[in-house]
């Protein structure tokens, strides 16, 4: 007799297990990766290392233990080793380790104190290349006197606008810089100084050289594209400067014969909402940068909404051992597929390897370059590990992580659709609802709107929309304009005019469901956070429809996010504005939803992390504060120690927290 299945709680988020960074061995027959859990009693997140045969011949195994975090595995050349980040030693101190592939116990290379960004082997297994923060002195000579650290930092001198950051609060005044570890020793030396950031290093094929980004312009601070790549010697020395095209550059790689660097960068700086691009240049200076992929117009990135696992941003294109093709993953329509290009000709071609409704996280690629392995994702699957053979195009799933949990679950059917919008455009959206639904019945519902805004909706695990179809309402969302994955007119066209077209399509979205014949329209609720709660914020100011709203981690007046973002004065690359606040008010405020909220009615709760950096709380303090005043039904969740990241990475408890009051609100008033 087989169990009845029950709805989705906020609770289930303690059985999650998310899955990252797998990483092939050498020879394509294994797979590390890494696995976080929760401690429902410490409410500590904890991550350790798993082992899979990339064949699918046996169940995933785990590699390391205990309550710490191990991340970022890498295998060393010959496969023998896997070398990883962990803070099994010291909580608040990542080092460098080292294990053994076939048993053995991990042993710490490293006795650094900073911070890791990322670290890689250099070709012959004997040294590491890696992007090392110091500690600032004074904070190491805090933590040496018990009386001042129990009295704790006495003041901040801040010399410069980046000077802090979401998820991790003040920074340090030392830089990122280039460091060199002995991969038996552990002897550490480091190789760049002085008051640039130096990031993202790789080798040079035959382990002469290492690769680095750095903006070493006037004011870095305030010209965040001008970054270029410096080649040093592999041992330190005299950096050169690579020529490339004038723009943003991030995430290089040397092609295997050397001859040249590949690079993600924008046709224009300061534009962000434009496609991030493949460019190719050679090494030695001969002809000028080739943005490879602009005529496809795709964004090669990896920016899907998840909350159970998910895409890691920009990511670094994987050469093929020929030098003749990269594989890269897009976004595109609601997916993430794997896709590579053919540079070897006069004209790039593209090709797609591995497709389908879902989204390809972290991938990687062994030596011979016949195994791919990959972090897989769509509706059905928060986060699984699967593999695929380029000579057979076979796919297959290795991991199944959370079954257990989510075969208890019943799920209401998920619907795609593209709608006409304004315009002339189409858009692309999906429709939750919730089990045992009854076409004949009038629902309520529930419209969700993204952040971003360059990221897209798609076909992924969505914990929280389930929650909310959980107690009975139709949830649907969309891509509207601004939304990446749709090619660059439709992220472009809201530079310079947030609160137009967006609007526009969001409500266009609300009038086709509103038509359908389940939706009962005086029940309709809104909600989204960061773009998604400017949105909502926006969307109450100017609009009555809605009878509940829950607007989160928002943005409300750019005039004051200036300079209280860890984003700071980058709001203009952002909306567009040439000029600064100060020198144009009018077309700050007419963008910023504030300016809109006297005509606020809608009952309104406001969610905002009180360690938000990205989107300070006052933003949502002054929507607050106004429909107080303006006597609209309205409250606000302020959530300690939470950064803007709440949502997807914060502690489980504050996230129940969040999710009971977003469906109590609902519940309420709809």
């Amino acid at each position: 007799m087989s169990q009845e299945k029950r709805p989705i709680t906020a609770e289930d988020l303690y059985s999650a297990q998310q899955v990252s960074t797998p990483q092939v061995s050498p020879d394509g027959s294994h797979v590390i990766f890494a696995v976080q859990r929760v401690d429902c009693k410490t409410e500590k997140k904890y991550t350790n290392l798993w082992l899979v045969a990339s064949d699918g011949s046996a169940p995933a195994r785990q590699f390391t233990y205990g309550d710490h975090v191990d991340r970022a595995p890498q295998w060393s050349p010959d496969g023998r080793h896997i070398a990883f980040l962990s803070n099994r030693r010291d909580e608040n101190q990542f080092q460098l380790y080292l294990i053994p592939t076939f048993g053995g116990e991990a042993r710490p290379l490293t006795s650094l104190t900073g911070s890791f960004a990322s670290f890689a082997w250099s070709p012959d297994g004997s040294r590491f290349v890696a992007q090392f923060r110091q500690k600032d002195e004074e904070a190491i000579e805090r933590d040496k006197d018990e009386q001042k650290k129990k009295l704790g930092v006495v003041a901040r001198h801040i010399t410069s606008v980046t000077y802090k950051a979401d998820g991790v609060g003040y920074l340090p005044q030392e830089k990122w810089h280039i460091w060199a570890i002995n991969a038996e020793t552990g002897e550490a030396t480091q190789l760049t100084e002085g008051s640039y950031h130096e990031t993202e290093p790789c080798w040079s094929p035959d382990g002469g050289q290492i690769l680095f980004v750095s903006n070493r312009s006037q004011r870095p601070d305030f010209e965040l594209d001008k970054t270029e790549l410096y080649l040093i010697p592999a041992n330190g020395g005299e950096m050169t400067q690579v020529a490339a095209h004038a723009g943003r550059k991030m995430m290089p790689s040397f092609s295997p014969n050397g001859r040249y660097i590949a690079y993600l960068g924008r046709v224009l700086p300061a534009n962000w909402w434009q496609n991030a691009s493949l460019y190719i240049v050679p090494v030695d200076g001969s002809s000028p940068a080739r943005n490879i992929t602009h005529d496809f117009d795709i964004h090669l990135s990896s920016v899907t909404n998840a909350d159970l696992g998910g895409s890691p941003g920009f990511s670094t294109p994987v050469w093929s051992s020929d030098s003749n093709k990269l594989f890269f993953t897009i976004t595109q329509t609601g997916d993430q597929p794997l896709l590579a290009v053919d540079i070897s000709g006069d004209a790039a071609t593209l090709e797609t390897i591995i497709s389908g409704k879902g989204v390809i996280g972290d991938f990687s690629l062994d030596n011979d370059q016949q195994t791919i392995a990959y972090f897989w994702g769509d509706a059905a699957t928060p986060s699984q590990i699967r593999s695929y053979d380029l000579a057979d195009k076979t796919v297959r799933s290795l991991t199944n992580f959370n079954e257990d949990w989510l075969d208890e679950i019943a799920f209401g059917d998920i619907e795609e659709v593209w709608i006409d919008g304004p315009d002339n455009t189409r858009l692309h959206g999906w429709i939750l609802k919730p089990v045992g639904f009854d076409p004949s019945q009038k629902y309520p519902s529930i419209m969700e709107i993204h952040g971003g805004p360059q990221t897209q909706y798609g076909h992924t695990f969505m914990h929280e929309f389930h929650y909310l179809a959980a107690s009975g309402c139709v949830v649907y969302w969309s891509n509207p304009r601004g939304s990446q994955g749709y090619g660059n007119d439709h992220s472009g066209a809201i530079y310079n005019a947030w609160g137009t077209v967006d609007y526009a399509d969001v409500m266009a979205w609300a009038d086709y469901m509103e038509q359908q014949p389940y939706i009962d329209p005086n029940r309709m609720g809104v909600t989204g956070g960061s773009y998604g709660g400017y949105m909502t914020t926006l969307i109450i100011g100017r609009s009555s429809r809605f009878k509940a709203a829950v607007a989160q981690r928002l943005v409300s007046n750019f005039i004051s996010f200036y300079g209280s973002s860890d984003m700071n004065w980058a709001v203009q690359n952002l909306f567009g504005s040439e000029a600064d606040p100060w020198n144009d008010l009018d077309n700050y405020w007419k963008q910023s939803p504030i300016s809109y909220i006297g005509g606020a009615t809608t009952p309104t709760l406001i969610i905002h992390s009180e360690s938000d950096n990205r989107c300070d709380r006052e933003q949502g303090e002054q929507v607050f504060v106004a429909l107080q005043k303006l006597g609209v039904p309205s409250e606000m969740l302020l959530v300690p120690g939470e950064s803007h990241g709440l949502s997807r990475i914060g502690r489980t408890d504050r996230r129940i927290a969040r999710l009971s009051h977003m469906r109590r609100w609902f519940e309420t008033y709809l």
